[in-house]
């Protein structure tokens, strides 16, 4: 068994897409590798992937977009978990929560999925739901709008301008957690 984790930011693939709500996972693995200095690269497992150290001699983390769509993160998940060497107790799914106001970030580990598909996913295909996650907040839509297509749309102009503050504090969380552990990065995170 390896000491790697694996931190796979949940997303849709293309263009249309990169700016959404939903897309927050992909925002933060890429932030995450931009740290690192490492760059995606295809991997078989129908995701992208970038490798590299969380400081000198640090934990090994392995960052994945999927190449999926977010109903289907799952397959490439327990792809590379497999491929890595990789356990549930390993794995940090990052999301967006629109049960969490915006600009908030919490983590779990474990417990349902609140209707998110790709988590649903994910849990399915690595026959668990005990592995972490980082939400982060997007909030819910006004009034009696449609929260599918709210996750679907592009932050807002004053969103945007607070999204990178959103991106750097999630990014912090998945280091904090991996390096400190789930207590402590929640005790920052929940206070």
């Amino acid at each position: 068994m390896s000491n790697a984790w694996l931190v796979v930011g949940l997303g849709n693939p293309g263009p249309d897409y990169s700016r959404n709500r939903h897309n927050i996972g992909y925002m933060v693995v890429e932030e995450l590798a931009s740290r690192l200095g490492a760059t995606f690269k295809t991997h078989k497992a129908r995701a992208l992937v970038a490798e590299g150290r969380l400081g000198i001699g640090g934990p090994r983390l392995i960052l994945a977009k999927p190449a999926t769509f977010m109903n289907l993160s799952g397959g490439p998940t327990a792809s590379l978990a497999k491929f890595f060497d990789v356990t549930a107790d390993h794995v940090v799914a990052v999301h967006d929560e629109i049960d969490i106001p915006f600009d908030t970030v919490k983590l779990k580990r474990g417990g349902g999925e609140g209707g998110h598909n790709g988590l649903r996913d994910i849990s399915k295909t690595l026959g668990t739901k005990d592995y972490f996650r980082v939400r982060a907040g997007v909030g819910r839509p006004p009034g009696r709008a449609d929260a599918a297509g709210h996750v679907l749309k592009d932050f807002s102009r004053a969103e945007a301008k607070e999204l990178p503050f959103l991106v750097d504090a999630a990014a912090d969380a998945v280091e904090l957690l991996i390096t400190a552990g789930l207590p402590q990065a929640q005790q920052k995170y929940h206070g």
